[in-house]
């Protein structure tokens, strides 16, 4: 057989209270404001990009985009029967056909080296 018993619920003791904004009489004249400067994330990130170009300006680094400022992307139609290794053989003879698959792949944001006939495809500059 089994027994139901009551039991009162345990009491808690009660939580910290958190600070709580007050109203100042007379607007706040005489109060000191906060010393210091908080930033947000996106002032933080918008600083951060400056400091990068001013350190990138005193370096001397060009910054460009991913096919080069100026320079025209060569692209590629895609024949039947075709496939990234012979193209990268074919078109970036400078590099393994490893690299030059890697290379295509991240240029044309493929996620595989499958290719169909017809596909344009971009080849970086080797």
């Amino acid at each position: 057989m089994s027994a139901i018993a009551w039991e009162h619920p345990a009491v808690r003791p009660e939580a910290p209270r958190r600070p709580r904004l007050v109203v100042l009489e007379g607007g706040g004249e005489g109060v000191e404001p906060e010393a210091g400067l908080r930033l947000t994330a996106r002032g933080r990130l918008v600083l951060l990009v400056l400091a990068a170009a001013v350190l990138a300006g005193v370096l001397g680094i060009r910054v460009t985009g991913a096919a080069g400022a100026g320079e025209p992307a060569h692209t590629i139609t895609v024949t039947p029967g075709q496939t990234l290794s012979e193209i990268a053989a074919a078109e970036l003879p400078g590099m393994s056909v490893d690299h030059g698959i890697v290379a295509i792949q991240v240029a044309n944001k493929l996620s595989t080296a499958r290719i169909s006939a017809g596909q344009h495809l971009v080849i970086p500059q080797g």
